[in-house]
């Protein structure tokens, strides 16, 4: 009997679900800038797929306030929100402040676990940091602050630090895309926000998270004509 587990697993993906996952793809990672006019035509070429389920793809983006719809005429990146940055940003130190807190409630085994684990995903950005590929880093600094979130064991907290996950991604490709020598730089703030969890000292961890997060964000966005 075949094992439709396997069956599902091997199966490609409609058509619309390639066509979204392209196109957000380009979103996220920077490749299209917010204002970018795309046509349907345009990403179907590149997909392989008809329009039609381009069409469809391009309405779950508008959806996510990703894409802005304009017929006739195509679809429109929608940019970043003037302060939406510094929104995220809020939230992010709301969210890994809280965790870090959280974290002092463990005793030293469970801990001492959680800090491996954390300096494993650091371990993992070495490889794209020395590539400058700012792309696969964006993602590993994204894991890597919400492995901090998960490792609370606030469920909720991490599903709403997740759900900031596009705007992380895109945010950290404006920022990084200019910069990849900083690379190198953040994985040092990531181990130094390591050793704060592991020392146990939140005041360390809260200087280290802000100090951080302005030098990516804060500063770039400042520089920004």
């Amino acid at each position: 009997m075949a094992d439709a587990r396997h069956g599902a697993a091997t199966a490609p993906l409609p058509a619309a679900d390639r066509a979204y996952d392209f196109t957000k793809e380009l979103i996220v990672s920077g490749r299209l800038q917010g204002g970018t006019l795309i046509s349907e035509g345009e990403i179907a070429e590149q997909v392989g797929v008809s329009r039609t389920p381009v069409r469809e793809a391009f309405l779950r983006l508008q959806a996510e306030e990703l894409l802005r719809l304009f017929p006739k005429r195509g679809a429109v990146v929608v940019p970043l929100a003037p302060g939406e940055a510094e929104d995220v940003i809020e939230l992010r130190e709301a969210l890994e402040c809280s965790a870090a807190r959280r974290l002092l409630r463990l005793d030293d085994d469970a801990l001492g676990q959680v800090v491996e684990r954390l300096r494993e995903t650091v371990r993992a950005q070495s490889g794209p940091a020395r590539r400058l590929d700012t792309g696969a880093f964006a993602r590993a600094d994204q894991a890597f602050h919400l492995a901090i979130v998960a490792a609370s064991g606030n469920g909720l907290a991490e599903r709403f630090y997740a759900s900031l996950g596009d705007r992380q991604l895109r945010m950290a490709a404006q920022a990084l895309q200019p910069r990849p020598e900083r690379l190198a730089v953040l994985v040092r703030e990531h181990g130094a926000l390591v050793d704060a969890i592991a020392g146990r000292d939140v005041p360390r961890f809260e200087e280290s998270l802000r100090a951080h997060l302005d030098a990516t964000h804060r500063a770039f966005a400042a520089r920004r004509p």
